[in-house]
């Protein structure tokens, strides 16, 4: 397989997936603390939301590396 069909394809996967799945959540370990014997651990929950334009823009040129013709 050459290279530009794919990733071509990742770029159509990954359009795709951020269409179907538009927002995902991470967790992040920002503060730690150890009062003698307890500890202590503040957890962040980040939201990314990635907008609709990025995964259509991601699947038209992924579609276009994959069936585009040949010269």
């Amino acid at each position: 397989m050459r290279l530009k069909p794919l990733a071509g394809l990742i770029l159509l996967l990954l359009g795709a997936a951020s269409l179907a799945w538009p927002e995902f959540s991470y967790t992040k370990d920002s503060h730690d603390a150890k009062l003698g014997p307890l500890e202590f651990t503040v957890k962040e929950k980040e939201t990314v939301r990635i907008p609709v334009w990025v995964g259509l823009a991601a699947v038209a040129v992924g579609a276009g590396l994959i069936w585009r013709r040949k010269d």
